[in-house]
């Protein structure tokens, strides 16, 4: 069986059994290094990292192929990549760059298989007289439309 195709399978077969954690990414360098990086609907902890690696590495022979792995969980600087991490992270304020190189900043308000809906807040001169009004408004995002999607992190 091809490497790749094997650590794809013990991982899965790991996943199968933590149905709150999911893959984020899979990377295999030329030289064997190993990278999972994975999510859960509520985080990750080291104990999950440990076990993903455990399942991964117990179920192969160094002896017939030598490897690194490292196991992590997808930091704050990591883009979203998929519906669940999306799900996992609304009601925060998200800035999203779109495929046309314009960015949109927002509250993530919704999720769906397709798309994405942001609440963006700003305000606006009144259409009459001075001064500005505060406007609020939806916006839906196709994920086709997304090049890259990070959660803003505000202290």
């Amino acid at each position: 069986m091809e490497f790749k195709k094997r650590i794809e399978e013990l991982l899965n077969e790991f996943l199968e059994s933590r149905e709150d954690l999911f893959l984020v990414d899979l990377k295999i360098s030329a030289g064997d290094d190993i990278t999972v990086i994975l999510d859960g609907d509520n985080g990750v902890t080291l104990q999950d990292c440990l076990d993903a690696s455990r399942a991964v590495e117990f179920n192969m022979d160094r002896e017939e192929h030598d490897f690194s792995l490292q196991v992590m969980s997808a930091g704050l600087s990591e883009p979203l990549s998929s519906p669940r991490q999306y799900k996992k992270n609304i009601g925060r304020e998200i800035e999203v760059l779109l495929n046309d190189a314009s960015k949109i900043e927002g509250e993530l308000a919704k999720v769906d298989d397709e798309k994405i809906t942001l609440i963006l807040r700003y305000r606006k001169p009144k259409d009459i007289g001075k001064g500005k009004v505060d406007v609020e408004e939806e916006k839906e995002i196709p994920y086709s439309e997304i090049k890259k999607a990070l959660v803003i992190i505000k202290f």
